[in-house]
């Protein structure tokens, strides 16, 4: 029997539209998906996973220092994504387990594509004009008249991977104003992809449309809150595909009762996964999908080969690539 034994947590996509994934898997150890809580405790997590030493990892759970303290030998956690704020890079590092993810630009376009893609169902009224032709009421439509993304002020905060080709789209495919915020980009980088380099509070102030797609941090979380609502235009429209927490919810609702947020899409909470009661959907001017900015078959079949070599190199003992913690006895 095979050493390895291969833990897939919380992924509702890995192996499923790709089974060659799984396939390749099978030839390495035995493999089990597991669907928990995304706050289950640390310790709870570890007991639920002893005896597996290889974990394929969605957005959640949270691997925690108490995961680890609680773990038995955990070789490997690869993510099934490019962010990795759900796991203690530090506590891995002591607990000899090596972490992985996806390299940004496997994901650029797809997440990029999606934020605009929402935007533009808010902006254009399209989800409820779809909904009232299938509800036979093709007469309701002079209720959709939307507002043009074309030439607009768009501010764009985080200009990474994903931040440049929102940029560029809307640059390019819209002539758009692009003002950008980034504290870790030179103002050379962010006009390189068609932007303006700007302190946030010109952003806020600027721009007819939002777009994050910044990494969170300690430092950015909730970085969109009561304040900086104040500062933006009246009728802003915000898009978030990168993270749930860069805003405070409650800072958008009030936002969107008040009408100074016109329209609001998202692909991420700060807490997943989201029930058809949550308070964004009581507004007719939000869209909100489930995580899904990465999800066309040309990113998943590539984050999924990504995964798989992952796992085939560690049975090797050689180091993967884009290891954020690649400190492992484990590695020849």
């Amino acid at each position: 029997m095979s050493k390895y034994k291969i833990a897939i947590v919380n992924s509702s996509s890995f192996g499923k539209i790709f089974p060659k994934h799984i396939e390749r898997l099978e030839k390495i150890g035995q493999i089990k998906h597991f669907t928990v809580d995304g706050e289950i405790p640390g310790r709870e997590l570890a007991e639920l996973l002893q005896g597996y030493n290889i974990i394929i990892a969605s957005v959640t759970p949270f691997f925690t220092q108490e995961f680890f303290a609680y773990k038995d030998e955990l070789i490997l956690i690869t993510r099934h994504g490019i962010g990795y704020n759900n796991i203690d890079i530090h506590a891995a590092e002591k607990h000899n387990t090596i972490v992985t993810i996806i390299p940004a630009l496997v994901e650029r376009d797809a997440v990029a594509e999606n934020n605009i893609t929402n935007l533009m169902a808010v902006l254009r009224c399209t989800t409820k004009a779809d909904q009232r032709v299938r509800e036979d009421r093709w007469e309701d439509r002079a209720q959709f008249v939307g507002r043009a993304l074309f030439n607009k002020t768009v501010g764009v905060i985080g200009v990474g991977n994903t931040g440049s080709g929102v940029v560029e789209i809307v640059r390019n495919g819209f002539r758009c104003d692009v003002l950008a915020y980034d504290p870790y980009k030179s103002a050379l980088h962010i006009q390189s992809f068609g932007a303006k380099k700007v302190e946030l509070d010109e952003l806020l102030e600027s721009s007819d449309i939002i777009c994050l797609c910044a990494n969170l941090t300690e430092e950015n979380y909730h970085m969109i809150s009561d304040k900086e609502i104040e500062k933006m235009k009246d009728n802003v429209y915000i898009s978030n595909s990168a993270r749930g927490a860069l805003v405070s919810e409650e800072a958008i609702i009030k936002g969107l009762s008040s009408g100074k947020i016109a329209g609001f899409a998202t692909d991420v909470l700060e807490e997943e996964p989201g029930r058809k009661d949550h308070p964004y959907l009581s507004f007719e001017n939000v869209v909100m999908t489930p995580h899904t900015s990465a999800y066309t078959m040309e990113c998943l079949e590539e984050m999924g080969e990504k995964c798989v070599r992952d796992v085939e190199n560690v049975v090797q003992r050689k180091l993967p690539e884009r290891a954020v913690q690649p400190n492992s006895a484990y590695i020849a």
